[in-house]
């Protein structure tokens, strides 16, 4: 067997602002918000870094960033006998006034970074997406192929490519052409019914990448990103490949559905909670053989009380997280963030609870996102009448999600 010895750096793409996931990134960037309980949004794409044998990283950052700098500082701490990192890396106006102006300047903005360290690869990864992901096979597949710049795409279905950047393959593994969101794109060859989508995730040879940036800079109709700008220049070059997701294999995963999602609303954040409690979900957050790493938050483990007044605290379908106490009150079909406290005869249903929130006695939460620090005073509804919660300024989607935003008093209606 050959063993082929390639130095990787990993970047991973964190300045978004996440407007459509407004007021969730009113005070924090999009890659910074909670989920699952226990994670945040960055913590999926850094573990599948490190799963896959990657501990040099930097994560450039923009907007609202305290919070994720704290949380990767908090929870990401490297050992550095081995030159293990993982480092935010903020807009820093190195060359010129002005903060990032897309994910390839930002790249740009890094580049002594890059030089410093001296890869052989570089790693480019989204940090809002949920998904689990081996990048070392991706990384071999790119080598094999001979291609400077290659492309993970995911298949979906055609009738959805407007919402994703389209990869038109051709038979020698290359991309022939592709496409920013278009109406009628043509089917996969084995799949006419199917598209192949970008995700947002790349490998490059350094030194190709690295030119590729510097004639970005000196062009005058570019967006600076990486998917409007970058994979076309290399696309025109024919040197641009594509990465299948369909033949990525994870250790664990007995389900094989090669689950990613794309949580960039207030929908989809919601619906992808949902997967995580399905009887069978596609999406196993136990799978130890690849975690998700979230830190050790040093909290007991949750508690369900039947209290004195003879109410039992009751989660069905539901996650709930540690050091949540749920006390004479019922949480169905739900997910439940750490230290949460719930009291008799409160409800929560079909409904993401953030951390540290407090539901007093009688109050009722149906379809409804509730931020941190939150408390629902004894006897107050969210998700329950539109109207009331659209007159206390909470969002409500179209399809009837409530979202309450942080360090919010919700306090019950007086009649």
């Amino acid at each position: 067997m050959v063993v082929r010895r390639k130095k990787v750096l990993s970047i991973v793409l964190a300045g978004g602002r996440g407007t459509r996931l407004a007021p969730l990134t009113d005070i924090r960037s999009k890659p910074a918000v909670p989920f699952g309980g226990t994670y945040r949004l960055i913590d999926f794409p850094l573990s599948n870094l490190l799963n896959s044998g990657y501990p040099k990283i930097i994560v450039l950052t923009q907007y609202k960033s305290h919070s994720l700098n704290k949380h990767i500082s908090a929870n990401f701490a490297m050992s550095k006998l081995l030159g293990s990192y993982i480092t935010p890396v903020p807009a820093q106006q190195v060359y010129g006034e002005h903060w990032y102006r897309g994910s390839a300047d930002a790249i740009y903005q890094c580049k002594s970074i890059i030089n410093d360290e001296q890869p052989d690869i570089i790693v480019v990864v989204g940090a809002d997406h949920v998904y689990r992901m081996d990048f070392a096979q991706m990384v071999e597949s790119h080598i094999d192929s001979g291609a400077e710049f290659t492309v993970a795409g995911i298949r979906q279905q055609r009738v959805d490519s407007k919402e994703f950047g389209i990869i038109s393959p051709n038979e020698n593994n290359r991309i022939d052409e592709f496409l920013e969101k278009p109406a009628n794109p043509k089917g996969l060859s084995d799949n006419p019914d199917e598209v192949l989508a970008s995700m947002g995730n790349y490998v490059a040879d350094a030194k190709a990448l690295l030119d590729a940036l510097e004639v970005d800079q000196t062009k005058a109709d570019t967006t600076h990103d990486m998917g409007g700008d970058i994979v076309p220049y290399f696309v025109n070059r024919g040197t641009a490949g594509y990465y299948d997701f369909k033949n990525n294999v994870i250790p664990g995963d007995l389900s094989h559905t090669h689950y990613w999602r794309d949580v960039g609303t207030i929908e989809t954040f919601y619906d992808a909670h949902l997967d995580l409690i399905s009887p069978d979900p596609e999406f196993d957050l136990y799978n130890q053989l690849w975690p998700i790493f979230a830190g050790n938050s040093n909290l007991p483990p949750a508690k369900f009380v039947h209290n004195y007044e003879g109410r039992r605290g009751v989660a069905l379908r539901s996650l709930v997280s540690p050091g949540s106490i749920i006390s004479g009150g019922e949480v169905l079909n739900s997910v439940v963030g750490v230290n949460v406290k719930l009291s008799s005869w409160s409800t929560v249903w079909s409904s993401i609870i953030f951390s540290d929130v407090v539901i007093k006695r009688h109050a009722k939460i149906n379809k409804a996102i509730i931020d941190k620090n939150v408390v629902i005073e004894e006897g107050a509804t969210v998700g329950v009448d539109k109207n009331l919660d659209l007159a206390r300024g909470f969002t409500v989607t179209d399809t009837g999600i409530t979202v309450v935003p942080k360090n919010t008093i919700v306090e019950a209606q007086i009649a």
